[in-house]
């Protein structure tokens, strides 16, 4: 790691006995004190206990700092890299709506997107409707959310973080004066809806201390927000709600969303004083999706149906006791989303682990596949905003070629290419190789593992590789492209991503099987991985790496408890590690909602399984890998006092040689920097303590 190194002092937490009682267990917590809430960040003159947590975070800064100072030169080598093979220039591809094309573009040297319109033909004068660049001066953080017009194309609402905390405050700019409004409407979660009055939007207003969007308000632009009328109210702190415009823009739908279960209030766009009515009564473990077609909804439902179903109802009768099924539950392949156009059906599905793209037509009911050729790829339907189209756009990707942008003829089956994402620098897709490979898992599981490499500098010897999962949530890491990556292939790191339980990789079961009392499938999937890398001679556990964020942070920490031997090096961003404690709080923000994705650890069956593979909990004395750590002060899905206490943790049971790193990036939540180009200042960061430890330039 370098000699320089050995001269810097070590940072040392200081232990402040914490207990925690529960089904008669107690736990000792240390490191509990370095638990602060948002009004001692932000109150000034800091209290003692946040001075303290402050001395403490800036130790691990500078001691991270200090150590890589020697990677420095390599980290700007790597960066500059990133950052010189992105079109400075570039925008995307237009889309068509309600009379305008939009787009956004950047300009060279200018860290934020530019969003742009232009009425009725390409040809015509750009319309500037809103300057990152210019809204995000003199904020170290900015990220706009929800940009939403106005159906007369008149107004525009739009969402702003400058926190990274995901509190948004919504703004009014009128596009024909070019004004915005003196007033913003704050803690929002950021999305909003028109009704077609022009002057109506329904917004979604979050709870301050749990993060929880809880109410839906109705206000009308220009009207004092503190008079704004409440709508809808959640009660139930397992959900999630918002609220947005359905494609057709006659109704406003408020959505409701557990782990488990779905739910769906509508309202006619043409009567925004009128009652929301409940699609269907909430069920139990039923998850659902709508969308509005002429005189009725169609519906992705899991009723009965693991890997769902496609069902339709009349708009005028929405309950349960009304759908009609259209496409039966298969057990192979699994619907993913819907698009709806007037003469077309649009799914997103997956099948034999891949993601497809089928096309049905409403008239004839005649159905085809997009079909696709690659061995590590992933397709899915892009941004479509009007209903009168016979082309429906969508992405295709792959570890080895760039996300391009299609919009495929729903009528005569062609495909024409808008745009792939441009390569500064000779990018050849040719020069690299993609594989799919399928370990064997130790209960009989067959995990999908996604490869790709350089072709003229892959050996028939192990390998550096660099092992990435998620694993949580459903959520599933299809094969995809990453400019970054390159800086890794291009010094012959192989990159692989295993597809873990956890996800939906093979549908609904993937997820089951490993969630709740099944959760350590999920590690042990990426460790029996791991051992397929090793034996197959593609690594070994000299030159094998891994790396995950947030739940996959979780799935880092795991594993390196669980096998510290078989990892020369980890990377575990923004951790969910301290998985009981958090789990038991339901006022830690975000908690209430995940207990049907970990389990609920005020039982004790619960408690016990997850006590027995929380990372913070199970930190002994053992000989762990290289690790960096990386988080972010105002992170509000994983509170930054998770990765804080666990390195403090890790650091006095810290037994080998290796060498143990925490960055904490005390300007950011919980995606890391905001811009275009600087959050590869933090990928630079773990690219170089990759190499670094590989012992290649």
């Amino acid at each position: 790691m370098g000699s320089c190194s050995k001269q810097i002092k070590i940072p040392k937490a200081e232990k402040k006995i914490y207990k925690i009682e529960q089904h008669g267990d107690t736990r000792n917590d240390n490191y509990y004190w370095m638990r602060l809430t948002d009004e001692q960040k932000l109150k000034k003159p800091y209290d003692s206990q946040t001075k303290n947590v402050l001395k403490y975070i800036e130790q691990e800064n500078n001691y991270i700092d200090q150590s890589l100072l020697h990677t420095e030169e390599l980290q700007n080598k790597i960066f500059d890299e990133i950052v010189g093979r992105i079109k400075k220039d570039d925008k995307s591809v237009p889309y068509y709506k309600n009379g305008y094309f939009y787009y956004s573009r950047y300009e060279k040297g200018k860290e934020y997107e530019i969003y742009c319109r232009k009425k009725s033909n390409l040809n015509n004068p750009e319309e500037i409707i809103l300057d990152g660049n210019i809204l995000s001066e003199g904020s170290d953080y900015f990220s706009i959310d929800s940009i939403n017009v106005s159906p007369d194309n008149n107004w525009i609402a739009y969402g702003v973080d400058t926190l990274g905390r995901r509190f948004y405050s919504l703004f009014f700019k009128n596009l024909k004066s070019g004004k915005t409004l003196d007033y913003s409407i704050p803690n929002t979660e950021g999305d909003l809806a028109w009704a077609n009055d022009n002057k109506t939007i329904f917004y979604t207003s979050k709870n301050k201390v749990t993060l929880l969007s809880e109410k839906i308000y109705r206000h009308e632009v220009g009207d004092n927000f503190k008079n704004d009328y409440l709508v809808y109210e959640e009660n139930d702190n397992e959900f999630y709600n918002g609220v947005y415009r359905s494609k057709s823009g006659e109704y406003i739908i408020i959505w409701n969303s557990s782990t488990l279960v779905s739910d769906y209030h509508i309202l006619s766009a043409n009567e925004p004083r009128g009652e929301f009515l409940n699609f269907t009564p909430r069920g139990k473990n039923h998850e659902y999706s709508i969308e509005h077609y002429k005189n009725k909804f169609y519906i992705i439902t899991n009723l009965e149906a693991e890997n769902n179903r496609l069902m339709e109802t009349s708009i005028f009768n929405t309950h349960l006791d009304n759908w009609v099924e259209i496409i039966p539950h298969r057990e192979q392949s699994q619907i993913l989303d819907m698009d709806v156009f007037e003469n077309h059906l649009v799914l997103n599905e997956r099948e034999n682990s891949f993601s497809k793209i089928r096309i049905i037509n409403q008239k004839t009911n005649v159905d085809k596949y997009i079909e696709f050729e690659d061995n590590a790829f992933t397709s899915y339907i892009s941004i479509n905003k009007e209903m009168k189209t016979n082309l429906v756009r969508y992405v295709f990707t792959s570890l080895t070629q760039p996300p391009s942008t299609y919009d495929y003829n729903m009528d005569t089956g062609e495909s024409i290419l808008l745009k792939q994402q441009e390569v500064i620098g000779g990018f050849n897709y040719k020069e690299y190789e993609s594989l799919r490979l399928y370990a064997n898992g130790r209960d009989g599981q067959k995990i999908p593992i996604s490869l790709v490499w350089k072709k003229e500098l892959k050996k028939d010897i192990p390998q550096n590789l660099l092992l990435y999962a998620y694993g949580s949530y459903g959520s599933t890491i299809d094969p995809y492209f990453s400019v970054s990556r390159l800086s890794l292939l291009d010094r012959g790191f192989i990159f692989a991503i295993a597809h873990v339980r956890g996800s939906q990789i093979y549908g609904r079961k993937s997820y089951e099987n490993g969630k709740l009392l099944k959760k350590k499938n999920s590690f042990f999937d990426f460790i029996d991985a791991a051992k397929f890398l090793i034996q197959k001679d593609y690594t070994s556990s000299e030159t094998l790496f891994c790396s995950g964020g947030s739940a996959g942070g979780l799935l880092i920490g795991s594993v390196i408890n669980l096998n510290p031997e078989l990892w020369k090096g980890a990377i575990a961003a923004v951790p969910f590690v301290d998985v009981v404690t958090t789990m038991l709080d339901p006022s830690i923000p975000l908690t209430s909602n995940e207990w049907d994705e970990w389990g609920d650890p005020r039982e004790k069956e619960y408690y016990d399984y997850m006590l027995s593979y929380s990372p913070y909990d199970l930190v002994s004395n053992k000989n762990y890998p290289n690790l960096l750590v990386t988080s972010g002060f105002f992170d509000s899905q994983v509170q930054y006092w998770e990765p804080l206490k666990w390195v403090a943790k890790l650091r006095e049971h810290w037994k080998s040689t290796n060498k143990l790193y925490l960055k904490m990036n005390m300007d950011t939540g919980h995606g890391g920097q905001s811009g275009r180009y600087r959050p590869y200042k933090e990928t630079a960061l773990e690219y170089a303590f990759l190499i670094n430890l590989s012992k290649r330039e």
